[in-house]
């Protein structure tokens, strides 16, 4: 049993324990989540997807993209969803004046109204296209490994960004928070508007995230920085492409009005603790596995 359990894909033994993890919430709180039982159904479902694909995801080319790629995505995506329906019956106040408070102390201001000063429109568009980056550099670093049949890094490299991004959500349902431009917005002298792109994008990231309670950490942030480090050592030449979009991404979450700048802070810890403790729990695995041969 214990074999079969570390011979089992990491990224789908994360994706099912999170599911898990995901159902008894719903349960223990089933009385004040309006769709809790749609939740578990879905969630059910998606567990049921996995274990299938685990056990024929390599059986012919479009059962292995669908494994490895489309899959991961559109599970992220739902579960990223269902959170909206969770976060008040976990922890039922925000805690946007503690960040406000936090970021005010530190800059002795309020940082996205410091910035200001450096709004136009052609920044506002650049800024908002590095901040939409963060859903394409996971799915591009991943066409890159499966091209490459570079399928343990790939397997390590999904497993690290699915952790980034489930210990994001568990921070999102502890510590919820909207973000200044919701919880701020009165302070800005300054609309952001952009030429041609940031208004479509900005409506079509409302539509699809809507009001998460989703800022504290920053996932774009945390996300960001684990798949640059995959990069850096698996794909030096995605590493230079992608590090400069880093850069921008992480300053689009503030400039933006997305994340205040201790959000950005606690991403940088993220990563940090995504990459210590994935990378601990691969080297006692393939010890495990080592041990079972």
């Amino acid at each position: 049993m214990r074999a079969s359990f570390f011979n089992i894909r990491p990224a789908d033994t994360l994706n099912v324990s999170f599911l898990l993890f995901l159902i008894a919430i719903t349960f223990f709180f089933h009385d004040s989540i309006r769709i809790s039982t749609m939740l578990v159904i879905v969630f059910t479902v998606l567990i049921a997807t996995q274990i299938a694909l685990s056990k024929y995801g390599r059986t012919n080319t479009i059962l292995e993209y669908t494994y490895d790629l489309v899959f991961p995505f559109f599970c992220i995506l739902i579960i990223f969803e269902s959170l909206g329906y969770m976060v008040h019956t976990v922890q039922p106040r925000d805690i946007d004046h503690i960040l406000v408070k936090i970021d005010y102390m530190i800059f002795h201001g309020h940082p996205t109204v410091l910035l200001e000063r450096f709004i136009n429109p052609l920044l506002t568009d650049i800024m908002q296209l590095a901040y939409i980056s963060y859903y394409f550099l996971p799915i591009i670093l991943g066409i890159s490994l499966k091209v490459k049949k570079n399928d343990q890094l790939f397997d390590r490299s999904l497993f690290l960004i699915i952790f980034c991004f489930y210990l994001s959500y568990i921070g999102y349902l502890l510590m919820p928070a909207l973000g200044p431009r919701y919880t701020i917005n009165h302070l800005h002298a300054l609309d952001l508007d952009g030429w041609i792109i940031f208004e479509p994008i900005q409506e079509a990231l409302n539509w699809l995230e809507g009001n998460k309670r989703d800022a504290f950490p920053s996932g774009h942030t945390g996300v960001a920085l684990t798949v640059l480090y995959c990069a850096y050592l698996y794909e030096k030449k995605i590493f230079w492409i992608y590090l400069p979009i880093v850069i921008l991404l992480i300053l689009s979450t503030v400039y933006c009005r997305y994340h205040y700048v201790v959000d950005v802070l606690a991403g940088i810890l993220l990563a940090f603790i995504t990459i210590v403790i994935g990378n601990g729990y691969y080297e006692f695995r393939e010890k495990r596995v080592n041990s079972n041969r």
